[in-house]
């Protein structure tokens, strides 16, 4: 089969392609972002961090709910933890997850 593509941009997209594993931990990052609920965590603790007694009152949802998405984002390197006595606390992890945030709003034009 013939390829329309000239050689240069064929090896070039050969080069810069990344490899399946990132492009999987791409996807998975992403995945972070499709869920309604985890994109509002998201954008509380992109404002400021937060327990999840404060999560649930402040986003109208059941701790059990918020809990297991809470759990997703952390497994998705998205969020962190941290304990104050009884108390865990939340925030992003890498505050460029704001900076993705922000670009995906501003494309879709809102």
């Amino acid at each position: 089969m013939e390829t329309l593509l000239d050689t240069a941009t064929q090896e070039k997209v050969n080069v810069y392609l990344p490899k399946n594993s990132a492009l999987s931990a791409l996807a998975d990052f992403f995945s972070a972002f499709s869920d309604v609920t985890r994109a509002k965590i998201i954008c509380a603790l992109s404002l400021s961090e937060m327990c999840v007694t404060d999560l649930s009152k402040t986003l109208d949802l059941n701790q059990t709910t918020l809990s297991h998405q809470l759990k997703m984002l952390k497994v998705q390197n998205v969020v962190e933890d941290r304990r104050e006595g009884k108390v865990v606390y939340y925030k992003l992890k890498d505050n460029r997850v704001e900076d993705v945030l922000l670009a995906g709003v501003k494309c879709l034009g809102y």
